[in-house]
């Protein structure tokens, strides 16, 4: 026999059917919550995105201002605009005499941008546009019609940034990131740049020369300008065409802006200042047309001998001729242009279009066709670009429109509330002649041996005249046996298959005896005057269900204080509100009492979903019954302990309520009563308990996003303001159920830890609700602690 016990020990019993369905449940859960994580990264990347578009994230808004200039070499600074770089040595050209190469940056810009193509257009002239990734990324189709159109464009960074305060890594990159833009958007890479807040190239300074060298190397060059039409201050039309004039008849790098302010001064100086220059004889081209007119000229005129062996100090060639091929000298080495080949010295790169057999576009002639991962990678910057901007704003609006909301449900549950509570509590307020026949209390039990004895104790003590019916629903930890020992009078405990809490509820208001049936959690304790003042609004013949005050027992710990706030604020407020609406959409499992026949006429507890509560309330209001709260009916109960049996209980509590309302969704087109309840409290609860919570975290994203790159103290203020109304909200719910307000000091640490992982409840229920899931009952862990009412710390 020993040896047989032994055997049986070791043998593993096999899953019963409700272990292998919980199992399934819980695996059926797992996708969602990697689904879950998916979207949260996913807008996370979203916002990141949006915010380095907009130089909110990893912006430098730093600029270099008067430093020194001594490293860089004399034949340099007194260059041409034009800075390349062959065999490891730098050399500037000048723009050939009575030419004109237009050059714009900042864009592209939906506004102005377009208007500066059609002047060039109207006028028969190509420019170079030095554009900011960021830009390309936005207006992509903008950027493919200036190509189109013939014009040339450069690089001027990703977010606009002085390089010379950033790291080689970061150099690159912006470049790199402007480049993939640049090929998504138009299908081309270019080897133009033009660094942010560069000027003349006897503006170089030591801290932007070795910059200048790196970009050589990377196959760059770099344009810089002769004449600034300053347009950008906004002197007037006249004033930007006479700044923007070279003086006796030189070639000039002319800088306008198409974007970064009001460019309505541009636009209409752009036009007189081509016109004004064309009739003086001035040519127009771009940076490679000015290069290639100069090497078709035998070479462009500088500063010292291009034979002279000493301008090759420092890395630098001074004098001669660059033609366009010189710019792709280094493109080979570290940091090569992404996307195209380099060019072979002495040879022009290939023209913007790069087909083979198709005429050389001169003019475009910095320009490769983007090819391979270059071009894909480009068109997903793009189209993740486009998700964002069409993402983030349209956050921002229904955030906003959800703050409002959030709002406006504060100012309506303090107006409300007062109401409730001064017309509840006037001394002639009576609901008719007081109740005293006696009502039936019905105490589902599965496996509460840990809470039983204190339930039944507690009732035994109740003023009103009650019988008191425990169904256990096939516990296998002695509940029934506890509850038959104590030997209370009026107890009658009823055995049945365990077969869920609604079947349970159902077996003890068929075996009533009374025609009002008072509803509670076998963990829950009531006051000895409880189920009086419970019962009384049943003296008006139109009232079918009560709902009590629940009140956490075991509010002692961090959780347990959390909860108690959240019960007092949101709960009770909300019923309040409700309640004056007559549409309140919960009556607490924990303490609530309904009319035996308005029980029977809608079908008893319903098993179709998990919030039973919330199903049997809804059918009520539709049948014609109304709803009320009754603040001073108190019942105590004992809230989950740990995060894992709250995040369990209100997992189910969130998702069984979004099935009793997908249920009840006709209601919405009802007429009468259930059209009422439709109208008027399905929106505040879809709103309110599901929309709001399951937004409400992007709120505080996007706050923790501006306090972080955006302004630190408005950011924080706003949160601070939040939290001050919310805490107004809770000391008045605290004030009208008479509670201590030492709890509400945990407030701000409820709003940044606990809310959060409400929401997330939420929105794990409603990822689960649209896939399709089902949930079971899941049995929470009972510890009894809640005992007498006396006993509870308030």
């Amino acid at each position: 026999m020993t040896r047989n016990t032994s055997a049986r020990r070791r043998r593993r019993a096999a899953p019963s059917r409700f272990e292998r369905a919980g199992r399934r449940a819980a695996a059926l859960q797992r996708p969602r919550v990697v689904l879950a994580l998916v979207l949260v990264l996913g807008l996370v990347s979203v916002m990141l995105l949006d915010g380095y578009l907009r130089a909110e994230v990893l912006g430098d808004h730093r600029v270099r201002t008067d430093a020194a200039y001594d490293k860089v070499p004399k034949r340099i600074l007194d260059g041409g605009p034009i800075l390349t770089s062959a065999n490891g040595s730098m050399r500037t050209q000048s723009v050939p005499k009575k030419t004109i190469v237009l050059t714009f940056d900042d864009g592209p810009d939906a506004t102005y941008t377009e208007k500066v193509l059609k002047i060039l257009a109207d006028n028969d002239v190509h420019g170079t546009f030095f554009l900011v990734g960021s830009m390309i990324a936005r207006h992509p189709g903008i950027v493919k019609d200036m190509v189109g159109q013939g014009n040339e464009v450069g690089l001027h960074t990703f977010t606009h940034v002085d390089l010379s305060y950033q790291s080689d890594a970061r150099v690159k990159r912006e470049l790199t990131q402007t480049q993939l833009a640049l090929a998504g958007a138009a299908g081309i890479t270019t080897r133009l740049v033009r660094a942010p807040y560069s000027s003349e190239a006897s503006a170089i300074d030591n801290y932007s020369w070795p910059v200048y060298k790196k970009l050589g190397a990377m196959g760059y060059t770099s344009v810089f300008v002769d004449t600034d039409s300053d347009d950008w201050k906004k002197p007037g039309v006249s004033k930007i065409v006479q700044w923007a004039t070279p003086k006796k008849n030189k070639g000039a790098s002319v800088l306008f802006h198409d974007a970064g302010g009001n460019r309505d001064q541009t636009l209409k100086a752009l036009p007189k200042y081509i016109k004004k220059m064309k009739a003086k004889g001035y040519t127009f081209t771009t940076v490679s047309g000015a290069m290639a007119k100069s090497a078709a000229r035998g070479g462009s005129a500088q500063n010292g001998s291009a034979q002279d062996s000493s301008a090759q100090d420092n890395g630098v060639q001074a004098g001669g001729t660059q033609d366009a091929g010189a710019q792709g000298g280094g493109a080979q080495r570290s940091g090569q242009i992404p996307g195209s080949a380099a060019a072979p010295q002495g040879t022009p790169p290939s023209s913007g279009t790069n087909v083979p057999g198709r005429a050389r576009n001169v003019d475009q002639a910095a320009h490769s066709k983007a090819t391979g991962t270059t071009l894909y990678e480009g068109k997903a910057l793009i189209a993740a670009v486009a998700i964002a901007e069409w993402t983030v704003p349209t956050l921002a609006v229904f955030l906003a429109v959800v703050g409002v909301a959030v709002m406006a449900r504060f100012a309506m549950m303090l107006v409300l509330a007062r109401r409730h509570y001064r017309q509840r509590n006037k001394r002639r307020f009576s609901w008719g002649p007081p109740v005293t026949r006696p009502v039936s209390v019905i105490v589902p039990a599965y496996n509460e041996k840990e809470c039983i004895a204190n339930t039944l104790n507690s009732l035994a003590q109740s003023t009103h005249p009650i019988e008191i019916i425990v169904v256990d629903d096939g516990s296998t930890d002695g509940t029934k046996e506890i509850a038959e020992s104590l030997g209370l009078p009026n107890v009658r405990v009823i055995h049945q298959e365990n077969a869920g809490k609604p079947a349970a509820l159902n077996n003890g208001v068929r075996n009533a005896s009374y025609d009002i049936v008072v509803m509670m959690d076998g963990d829950t304790v009531f006051e000895p005057d409880t189920v009086r003042q419970l019962v009384q609004p049943f003296a008006a013949s139109e009232i079918g269900a009560v709902a009590g005050n629940a009140k956490v027992g075991n509010r002692n710990t961090v959780i347990g204080a959390w909860q108690h706030i959240e019960y007092v604020m949101g709960f009770n407020l909300d019923r309040r509100m409700y309640d004056l609406l007559r549409c309140m959409p919960t009556i607490p499992g924990a303490i609530g009492a309904f009319r035996r026949q308005a029980v029977l006429e809608v079908g008893g507890m319903s098993e179709d979903t998990l919030a039973e509560d919330t199903d049997i309330t809804v059918a009520m209001h539709r049948a014609g019954w109304r709803v009320v709260y009754q603040e001073h009916a108190r019942a105590w109960t004992e809230a989950p302990a740990s995060l894992k049996q709250l995040w369990s209980q209100r997992y189910r509590w969130s998702y069984g309520t979004m099935q009793a309302l997908w249920k009840h969704r006709k209601s919405l087109v009802d007429k009468g009563p259930s059209g009422h309840f439709g109208r008027v409290g399905m929106p505040l609860v879809v709103l309110f308990q599901i929309v709001t919570p399951v937004f409400a975290p992007l709120i505080d994203l996007f706050t923790v996003y501006s306090m972080i790159f955006v302004d630190f103290k408005a950011s924080l203020l706003a949160w601070l303001a939040v939290l001050g109304i919310q805490l107004v909200c809770a000391a008045y719910a605290f004030r009208l159920d008479g509670e201590r307000y030492r709890y509400l000091w945990m407030l701000p640490l409820q709003q940044i830890a606990y809310r959060q992982m409400m929401y997330l409840v939420l929105i794990h229920s409603s990822i689960t609700a649209l896939t399709g899931g089902r949930l079971r009952w899941q049995k929470l862990k009972r510890t009894g602690e809640v005992g007498t009412p006396t006993g509870v710390g308030r």
